[in-house]
């Protein structure tokens, strides 16, 4: 993928170029403009009829993604489209290929090459009743490509070890190596969230992980005493 990322550090957006023909698949509504470029809604899926249907609408049920995914294709060899992430904050490329691929948390997509595919990976019990990275299922990637994700603030990029595990507030957690072993529990123990820090992802193994080092229901939480309240009467 041919792309630079363009505007300030907290508010960037990825111009990726095309060629004639070229495709790439953005998030739904990522868009912010276009040149010589097509641009059509499709199933998130690789199937297609009724199969690929119900195989969309069970990615949407499972992991919170939308439905549909749209198709960039570029129609002159100097095609170009920009686009967006809906919060603030930075943006980076995952290369993926062979057995390096990642597990996205929701709403953490952005962009991928055409070659490049979601395929959801079933999670254990305990993991889909904490939710959070996909309730029962997870998304992983699959195929050989770029992978742009998004973030609330910052990226920082965190190296799990066999003998150094990490330890991650669960809302910080934008991907992470598909080879680790994850765990979520609650950050406080059995007896409820004494600490605040809710759910936490325990990361074992050896890769990486990427956090964003902003937590926008923090943020939510931290504006809700200064909204109007709705008046009843």
């Amino acid at each position: 993928m041919n792309f630079q990322i363009l505007g300030d550090s907290d508010c960037p957006l990825a111009e990726i170029s095309l060629s004639q023909g070229e495709t790439v698949k953005i998030e739904r509504g990522a868009m912010a403009y276009m040149s010589n470029v097509a641009i059509e809604g499709k199933l998130n899926s690789n199937k297609s009829g009724f199969g690929g249907l119900l195989s969309a609408i069970g990615r949407s049920l499972t992991s919170g993604e939308s439905m549909f995914i749209t198709n960039a294709v570029g129609q002159s060899d100097d095609a170009c489209i920009g686009i967006a992430p809906s919060i603030p904050g930075k943006i980076k490329c995952l290369e993926v290929f062979g057995s390096r691929q990642y597990r996205l948390n929701t709403a953490a997509f952005l962009a991928c090459d055409e070659d490049v595919e979601y395929v959801m990976k079933n999670q254990d019990l305990g993991k889909a009743l904490f939710g959070g990275t996909g309730g029962l299922f997870v998304m992983e990637t699959s195929g050989s490509g770029d992978v742009l994700v998004s973030s609330f603030g910052d990226i920082l990029e965190l190296e799990v070890t066999y003998d150094r595990p990490l330890t991650i507030d669960n809302e910080h957690v934008v991907a992470w190596d598909a080879a680790l072993d994850y765990n979520l529990k609650i950050a406080s123990g059995t007896f409820g969230f004494t600490t605040g820090e809710g759910i936490v992802n325990e990361f074992n193994g050896q890769g990486k992980v990427y956090i964003q080092t902003r937590n926008i229901h923090s943020l939510a939480n931290a504006i809700e005493p200064f909204l109007p309240q709705s008046n009843s009467n």
